[in-house]
This record gives C-alpha cells, structure tokens and sequence, in this order.
C-alpha cells in the first residue's frame, strides 16, 4: 500500500528537505520505490538531487495550477532511483493564485489520484509556513513526520503546528496521522539538546523516533555536490542514522 508522507515544520532550519532527500535514500537503499515532491519555493531538494530551481520545468508550480499537468508529467528520473517532483521560482506565487480557486486546498490529492506508476512511498517535502501550498501537502498526505532541532524555540512551534493539522485532518483530511517527531541537528554533548529530547519524549511519547539525527557540516556539503549524504559520505554517524530512520519508518504502521 502507498505511503504518502509530509515532512513539515512551519519553522525554518529544522532539517526537512535534509529529512527528506536522505530518507528517500535510505527507502531506496532498502528496496522501497520512492518519489519525492518539492513543495518549497526555495528549490532546495531539486537542487539537492541535481536540478536547477530557475529552469527546470514542469514544476509542481504548475501541477498545483493547471489542470492538464499531471504528476506523470513533471516527474524527473535523479539517476538515484527517486524520482523527483521539481519546484521552481514560480512556486511563490502558487499561494496567491490558489486562493481563489474552489479546490485550492485538494489540487495536490487530486492529482496524485489520478492513474500512474504506483510506488511505496511518497515523500514530500513543505516550506517553512502554514499556507495553501503546505495545507495541498497536508491533505495529500496521508502521514507527517516533523523535524524538530533540539533547542527550545523548535518546540515551540511544534504545538502550533499541531493544532492546525489536527484541524486539517478534522475538515479536509480525516486519513492524515502524525507518524513521529523526529529529533534533529543534535549535538550530543549538549545538555540543551538532552533537555530538548526529554521534552519531546514527555510530550510525543511513543512517537519521538529512536532516530536521532547528529548535527554535521556534511548536511551542508552533501547537497552542493548534488548528492545525498548516504552517496558522498556513507560511513558517517549522520549517513547512518537516516538509514535507521529509514528502518523505521518502514516498520511503522
């Protein structure tokens, strides 16, 4: 059965797209067909698998806005064996160009309802707010996963963003479930970031990830060579661990 999975966090630096791409790696390292959705206006997880933001399309800019562009159609092969949903420039201005369509909240779903190659999950991966664009991830979706850096204004913000899904999953999408918080940009000898855990543990419970995703410059350096972590450096603590997470969320119900 196809999982269709958003990675979001209304607040920035939080590691999504980093989440995003190198759990698709961690899928497709394991067997699993895995497509990719770049819901970001920014372009960064195009751009992490090897196409420019500025010229690629089709985009989901136009998979959101015009009704003969189906998911089939913007579709690009990575050679990495996750195919990619590209975002391009344009995507900024989907939030005020869907406003005032009916189906403004569901164009997403539709579309990736409508017959292609099926696949074992579907990542995708939202910018940093709570506006359409995100809500058409939300309703496509059928599980969410956030990444929260382990510092206390990244907890704050998780519970707001709560609050809003379980109300999307209230009027729009009754599917929806939270899959797990999942720890990130985590300095083990930080007692901030102990404290940051324990907090998320005390809250989420059983669903805070085993996984806990080190902080490491190759992050940053991965997607400049177009690659995942798991292709540049694949023996790193960083590597390793989203292949964990990877284990897990395979395993999950």
């Amino acid at each position: 059965m196809e999982r269709i999975i958003i990675v979001a966090n209304q607040k920035g630096g939080v590691g999504k797209t980093t989440t995003t791409v190198n759990l698709a790696a961690g899928l497709v390292q394991l067997g699993y067909r895995t497509a990719v959705i770049d819901l970001d206006s920014q372009g960064a997880l195009t751009i992490s698998l090897g196409f420019d933001p500025y010229t690629t399309r089709p985009s989901t800019y136009n998979l959101l806005l015009e009704e003969e562009i189906t998911f089939v159609d913007i579709l690009k092969d990575t050679g990495k064996n996750i195919d990619l949903a590209p975002a391009n420039a344009e995507l900024i201005a989907a939030e005020y160009k869907l406003y005032t369509r009916p189906d403004r909240t569901s164009r997403l779903r539709a579309t990736l309802q409508l017959p292609r190659q099926p696949y074992d999950f579907i990542l995708i991966d939202s910018p940093p707010n709570l506006g359409l664009v995100t809500v058409n991830g939300l309703v496509a979706a059928t599980e969410l996963l956030i990444p929260v850096a382990t510092n206390y204004l990244s907890m704050r913000g998780v519970r707001s963003l709560l609050d809003s899904v379980w109300l999307i999953r209230e009027k729009l999408n009754p599917q929806l479930k939270l899959l797990g918080v999942l720890p990130t940009l985590v300095h083990p000898k930080a007692t901030h970031a102990k404290s940051a855990i324990y907090e998320m543990q005390t809250v989420f419970k059983q669903k805070v990830f085993q996984t806990h995703i080190p902080y490491d410059d190759i992050a940053a350096t991965a997607p400049a060579m177009r690659k995942t972590i798991l292709e540049y450096a694949p023996n790193s603590a960083v590597a390793a661990a989203y292949l964990y997470l990877a284990k897990e969320v395979s395993r999950a119900e």
